[in-house]
């Protein structure tokens, strides 16, 4: 049952209790509008229930002028004022008042005792005013007759009438007590159920429930216990007010221990103890737990959601008591929506272990791909690949660098759509497969790629990706020259960013046909040829360095160009580290990775090897 069945079901026993109820009681707002009356008072005053409700108190009871006190105040309407204002419950001295005789028709005059009480909620705001009307008129004629005759045992029987009528203010006051208290309970539960459905790990549920949720139930301490099947045991978090020995003591216990938390975590019972002896009885355990916690009487119920035993919620006091089945009840109710609380928490607790698992071996699996590049003898190549923060699964972005056989050196750099291991394997796959078609002879970048995009569809691996792809060659004049030539094919990636030794901006034409692969097969593509003046620079990225929200890519390309230019002069480690730095500040909202390329400075004169003639088309390079 949840807290708001709890509620119902109070609420309905208090609609029971007051409508058997034997004293007349008239229930008002705090405009002393008529919310309802018992039975016992329409009775007593000789009206009908839809005569009163709603109506204002004393339009439906008007006074009478002899009523009224002598500056023309009504007693009675000071008295409700008092007691909604204060707070606190006014007793009036005995009243008169005409009320209309059932029998005869005729008004007849009666003597009233009277209570005003206030029904305050959690905040101590009064919320309704409640009227206890004892007619009291038969008690004053037999008081009269009694003083005047004086008899033997008269005023024995005189103080009985006196002490039926105090037991019945007690009622009263009793029924005020028991209903403010319970609405106090259950507001405070309500307001930890909120609590706990902002919870966002099993640590904050259990410190919510075992500091604010077992006080709302009325209890002095307590402890939440959750079972770790793997060791075999149960894990208890316990209220401050048990003291940190028990925590030492009790904070793991066996699963199959006698103690009432292992018990009811492992049986799915619930165990009641209202005296140290009956627990004791019970197990012997149980004496070093009472003589830890302080507590004497102990409430233990499980901790259940969806036919799961997740443990055992106990509630204690420090004094030996009768626990009511109604107390039971509460205990079980709030343990219900605990439950679901850390039922919730803990399924997202192993989805999170399992998705960071997940993470971790696709991270592991890319970067044993990116690996760092090898160093030709006339130019630098540094390399930096940047996982998104936050991001839920690793991404299919990558970068490679490797050397032609005629001696030209292939730079790529790619990005496979989708965040996932998925995306990751496949960027293997593609990384694996365009190797392996320009080792095997594809001087020209744009042919590889399209050769790719067939293999795409041939293997079957459902796929999108960008893809560019460039060729550095350089012949014997140009490492003269400290000068060289970029061959540049793209499919749907941006242009590689290339820079004079002085930041100058060297434009990279746009290419012909530049779909992404895995789009259409039979589309082709062409490539521009770039001349490199000496010691240039030459950065190829994916899009995660230069996307922002709310900003446009060609804004964030306007940035790169602007920021390449000011740290040209860094040596390119530096600068690949500074660009990552300055636009993505350590902490990208997608993937980046970098291949960045520095041609050396001119060889000196006949410093060329000499078996290669002047007329040889591209460059020698060493690993």
């Amino acid at each position: 049952m949840g807290v708001d069945a709890v509620g119902r079901a109070r609420e309905g026993e208090f609609a029971a209790i007051f409508a058997a109820l034997p004293t007349a009681y008239l229930v008002m707002s705090p405009d002393l509008t008529i919310v309802d009356a018992n039975p016992a008072y329409l009775q007593l005053l000789g009206r009908a229930r839809a005569e009163l409700i709603g109506r204002y108190v004393f339009d439906a009871f008007p006074p009478s002028p002899e009523a009224l006190d002598a500056d023309g105040v009504n007693p009675l309407q000071t008295s409700f004022e008092r007691a909604r204002d204060t707070g606190a419950p006014d007793h009036m001295p005995l009243f008169r008042y005409e009320v209309l005789d059932q029998g005869t028709g005729r008004p007849v005059p009666r003597a009233w005792s009277l209570i005003s009480a206030p029904v305050v909620d959690e905040a101590g705001r009064t919320r309704l005013v409640l009227q206890r009307v004892e007619d009291v008129s038969e008690y004053l004629a037999e008081r009269e007759r009694l003083a005047e005759s004086r008899e033997d045992g008269s005023w024995a029987r005189l103080d009985g009438l006196e002490a039926d009528l105090f037991a019945r203010t007690q009622e009263l006051r009793a029924v005020l007590a028991s209903r403010e208290a319970a609405t106090r309970r259950l507001a405070a539960m309500a307001q930890v159920v909120l609590q706990l459905t902002d919870a966002e790990t099993v640590v904050d549920v259990t410190t919510i429930l075992a500091e604010a949720g077992l006080a709302a139930i009325g209890a002095d301490g307590g402890a939440i216990a959750l079972r770790d099947d793997d060791r075999g045991v149960v894990h208890l978090t316990m209220t401050p007010s048990l003291g940190s020995g028990a925590q030492r003591r009790f904070g793991t216990i066996d699963l199959d221990s006698r103690l009432p938390a292992a018990w009811t975590a492992r049986t799915g019972q619930t165990v009641v103890y209202e005296s140290q002896a009956e627990a004791e009885a019970w197990s012997p355990e149980m004496r070093e737990a009472f003589e830890q916690s302080g507590q004497r009487s102990w409430i233990s119920v499980p901790l259940s959601a969806g036919g799961r035993l997740l443990g055992s919620l106990l509630a204690g006091w420090t004094v030996e008591r009768t626990i009511s089945r109604d107390e039971v009840d509460l205990v079980q109710a709030f343990a219900a929506q605990s439950a679901q609380a850390l039922d919730r928490l803990q399924a997202l607790t192993r989805e999170r272990r399992t998705a960071a698992r997940s993470r971790q071996l696709a991270e592991e699996l890319q970067r044993s791909m990116l690996t760092e590049p090898f160093q030709p003898t006339h130019c630098q190549i540094a390399v930096r690949y940047l996982p998104a923060t936050g991001a839920a699964q690793v991404g299919g972005d990558w970068y490679d660098a490797f050397l032609q056989a005629d001696g030209a050196v292939n730079l790529v750099i790619g990005d496979v759509v989708g965040h996932d291991t998925s995306a990751a394997a496949t960027m293997g796959q593609l990384r694996s497969l365009l190797r392996g078609i320009a080792v095997a002879g594809g001087s020209n970048p744009a042919h590889v790629l399209d050769t790719l995009d067939s293999g795409i569809v041939q293997l079957g691996l459902h796929t999108y990706a960008t893809v560019g792809m460039g060729r550095l060659e350089r012949t014997i004049e140009d490492m003269a020259r400290g000068t060289g030539r970029l061959r540049w094919a793209s499919a749907g990636h941006p242009a590689p960013v290339v820079l004079d030794a002085d930041g100058g901006l060297v434009d990279v034409p746009e290419t012909s046909g530049r779909l992404m692969l895995g789009v259409d097969a039979a589309s082709t593509r062409g490539h521009v040829a770039v001349e490199l003046p000496p010691c240039a620079t030459v950065l190829l990225y994916t899009d995660g360095l230069v996307e922002r929200s709310g900003s446009d890519l060609d804004a964030g390309v306007g940035r790169l160009h602007r920021l390449g230019a000011e740290l040209v002069h860094l040596p390119l480690e530096e600068f690949c580290d500074q660009v990552l730095e300055q636009l993505v500040e350590g902490h990208p909202a997608d993937d980046v990775a970098l291949v960045a390329v520095r041609l050396h400075r001119p060889r000196s004169a006949g410093a060329g090897p000499d078996h290669l003639p002047d007329s040889t088309a591209v460059a020698e390079w060493e690993r």
